[in-house]
Formats: C-alpha cells, sequence, structure tokens
C-alpha cells in the first residue's frame, strides 16, 4: 500500500490566498472601504480598517451606518464564495494558475438583509464573521455578527438572505 505525499503547506496555503484574494478582488467596494480579510484555516475574520471617511457622525463620532450594513454584507458573500470553492482548493483542482474570473463561481445575489445595530460603532477597526445556516441549490441564509474591542459584545448583527448562482450561470 503505497501513500501519496501530502503537499507543503505553504502550497496549500498560497492555493488559499490565492483563492481569497480573487474572490475579494471581484468586489471593487471591498477596497474602496479598506476590508481586509483574515483567514486561519477554512475560517474567515473580516476587517473594517478604520479611518475617517468611514464616520457618519462625527459629532459622537459614530461608524456610519451603511458602512456597518456594507461590511456585514460583504462578509456574507465572502463566505459563501469562500465555502463554494473550498472543496476545490483543497483537492487542488483549483490552483493560483487556473484561478481568475472564468473559474470562479458568480458571486450570490441578495434577496433580503437585516442589520441590527446593537450599539454605537467606535472609531476603531472593527471584525466581522459570518455563519452559514443553510446553503443550498438556490438560496442560502447567513448570520454575520460584527464586534470592535471584544467579541462578547457585537455592536452590530445581520440576517442576509441570498440566491446562489446556478451552474449554469457559474
Amino acid at each position: 500500500m503505497t501513500h501519496t505525499r501530502p503537499e507543503p503547506v505553504q502550497v496549500v496555503k498560497q492555493r488559499r490566498d490565492a483563492a481569497l484574494k480573487a474572490l475579494v478582488d471581484g468586489i471593487p467596494y471591498v477596497t474602496f472601504l479598506g476590508i481586509a480579510f483574515e483567514r486561519h484555516g477554512d475560517e474567515l475574520t473580516t476587517v473594517l480598517n478604520y479611518k475617517d471617511d468611514l464616520i457618519g457622525n462625527p459629532t459622537l463620532p459614530a461608524l456610519h451606518g451603511g458602512v456597518t450594513a456594507a461590511f456585514l454584507e460583504t462578509t456574507a458573500l465572502i463566505e459563501l464564495g469562500w465555502q463554494h470553492l473550498w472543496s476545490e482548493i483543497e483537492s487542488g483542482r483549483l490552483d493560483a494558475e487556473t484561478l481568475g474570473p472564468a473559474t470562479l463561481p458568480r458571486m450570490p445575489k441578495t434577496i433580503d438583509i437585516t442589520v441590527d445595530y446593537l450599539r454605537t460603532g467606535l472609531p476603531r477597526d472593527a471584525y466581522a464573521r459570518a455563519h452559514v445556516n443553510r446553503s443550498g441549490r438556490r438560496y442560502a441564509s447567513v448570520r454575520i455578527e460584527a464586534w470592535q474591542d471584544n467579541r462578547q459584545r457585537p455592536f452590530a448583527q445581520a440576517t442576509g438572505h441570498f440566491l446562489m448562482p446556478t451552474p449554469s450561470e457559474e
């Protein structure tokens, strides 16, 4: 019985990073807002890097509600795309050379998103994680939570429903 030698960890990390970069580059608004992603295995944490342009109410100061909503929705969309690609990334069928607009899945379309603003978003970096409650062939339901200094004290949360692209659309 022969065992195939596992790929070097740096090759796997490069493939994962390239796939995440390709997903993120598909949404130009991510760059405009200054959103970044931290990847630990298959888990993504979205980071909204603070800048003065994100303040909606300078008197408080507080993050703009639209920025917060866009941050939560972007977190959900990238998480759905990431989960869709995960098996192909891990199998090696998708690598840095084959990644591109033709090989990436189309992004899901937002059906609706409900944002709960729990407290003021302070003028500092914010973090978010999405949890996919259900993802089928046509529909996905995602819960997103955003926090700043303490993950146990979220400043916003959202629930979103998304129309998944059909195989003919990919």
